[in-house]
């Protein structure tokens, strides 16, 4: 039995402080419970121990693996989908919160969720309760629950936001599983020519230099490349290091990532996977945020702070102000044909004037959803001859430059 120091609210709202031993954290809250009360903080007290290793040098490790552990996107879709069965079955929403926090697996989204049902406890909605954890939830969730509250369509929007979340995880799964088998092929590749550039290189330079053989241009660039990397390969991998923070820092700052992402959205295959990908994704977001009553200024204004592309979110910022004008959403975007595709603008267009937008919009993401899932399952076939002509471009050139010498010096015996 362990000690721990609790802090739980009654179903008044009043917060209650004190000392229990319990087995664990979660028979504590079980007991907790049975007395009306909602655990919203829990530490160990001095007589007892955690169920983890506890203290290295006076640090709690497991609180610390808690904070550092990020909530994914399927803590806070299981979360969601679960929320909105249970509300519509009838239960509270502060009794629903509560059991699902109990089986929240992630210690650090469990007290999330503990603190913010301790807030709708006190009398605030749950939309200003998780405006506390933007960072968490972000800003398309707070406010399609902000709305869902104000106009009685909670549970509706919850659905929505469970299937939303669900359909960007599926999309990036795709997007990563089609972009790991080049990237391990290349990342293998310099690896490989780097440890032959510092073990083999400077053998078979040495075999090179005993023959007395005429070196080649190929071959002295492929063995002054080995000096320099066997000479300095704590530079260069300073230097790679550096080049890789250097490149993140960029990307964080606004010019950097315009840069990053008007260069990508023209790269042969992956810029076309980007730009479905994206329009997929504004598509889809609008609609639900329509779907659930949002007004269409403030849905853009939200779908423009949550999507990935620095471009999009301009283009769809700039519709969101100007679209107050009097002017069609068709016409606005289609001022964008680099990033926005003719199909786009139609539905758009004939969703507008049929007052079917969110529909419409529905349609169009499902479209671009299938496509990205078609791209990416062929797009292993399309790389795969891309990277086998590039490595034996790699392994010809070598070749030709460390064996050519040697040919060369056994024909002249």
């Amino acid at each position: 039995m362990a000690t721990f120091a609790y802090t739980a609210a009654r179903q008044t709202g009043e917060i209650v402080k004190g000392e229990r031993e319990a087995e664990n954290e979660r028979s504590l809250a079980q007991l907790l419970k049975g007395e009306g009360l909602l655990l919203l903080n829990v530490e160990t007290g001095s007589g007892g121990k955690t169920g983890l290793v506890k203290l290295i040098a006076g640090i709690d490790l497991g609180k610390l693996v808690s904070r550092i552990k990020p909530i994914s996107i399927v803590d806070k879709m299981f979360f969601t989908r679960n929320l909105a069965v249970m509300v519509s079955a009838g239960l509270s929403l502060t009794r629903a919160m509560d059991a699902l926090m109990q089986e929240t697996a992630n210690p650090k989204f469990r007290r999330i969720l503990a603190e913010v049902n301790g807030s709708v406890i006190k009398g605030k909605s749950l939309a200003e309760s998780l405006k506390v954890y933007e960072g968490v939830f972000g800003i398309l969730y707070i406010n399609m629950v902000e709305v869902g509250e104000t106009t009685g369509k909670l549970t509706l929007v919850l659905k929505l936001l469970a299937r939303q979340m669900k359909k960007d995880y599926d999309l990036h799964r795709r997007v990563k599983g089609a972009m790991m088998y080049p990237g391990i092929i290349v990342s293998a590749l310099l690896v490989v020519g780097f440890l032959m550039m510092i073990y083999v290189v400077p053998t078979l330079t040495q075999t090179i230099k005993e023959l007395g053989a005429e070196l080649p241009f190929t071959t002295k660039i492929i063995i002054f490349l080995s000096d320099l990397m066997l000479n300095y390969a704590i530079w260069f991998l300073v230097g790679a290091i550096l080049t890789v923070v250097l490149f993140w820092r960029a990307l964080k700052a606004e010019k950097g990532k315009e840069l990053f992402d008007r260069f990508i959205i023209r790269v042969p295959i992956f810029g076309t996977l980007v730009k479905k990908f994206n329009t997929a994704r504004f598509t889809r977001t609008l609609a639900y945020l329509i779907t659930s009553g949002v007004p269409i200024v403030r849905s853009l204004e939200v779908v423009s702070k949550v999507l990935g592309n620095i471009l999009y979110r301009r283009a769809i910022k700039a519709a969101a102000g100007d679209i107050q004008k009097g002017k069609q959403l068709n016409e606005l975007l289609a001022v964008y044909p680099d990033i926005f595709q003719p199909i786009v603008i139609q539905m758009i267009k004939v969703g507008e004037e049929t007052g079917k937008l969110g529909d419409l919009l529905l349609r169009i993401a499902i479209f671009f959803e299938e496509d990205v899932n078609e791209t990416t399952k062929n797009l292993s076939t399309v790389i795969e001859p891309l990277l086998m002509i590039v490595v034996g471009i790699a392994v010809g050139f070598f070749a030709i430059s460390i064996l050519q010498p040697i040919y060369g010096s056994l024909g002249n015996i």
